[in-house]
């Protein structure tokens, strides 16, 4: 399982923009447009845009 880190605010709002809840994601890479996250829970993998509309 990848090691992630709790996401900020700001993060948090993208993530429930993205329909998904932030209690059950982490941050594991932050790159350019692009955020990657994985559950914490199942260890599963999901990219999600930073400013998803």
């Amino acid at each position: 399982m990848k090691q992630g880190k709790n996401p900020t605010r700001k993060q948090k709002e993208n993530i429930r923009k993205a329909g998904l809840n932030p209690d059950n994601w982490l941050i594991y890479k932050n790159h350019g447009e692009k955020v990657s996250l994985v559950h914490r829970n199942t260890g599963t993998t999901r990219d999600i845009l930073k400013n998803n509309r």
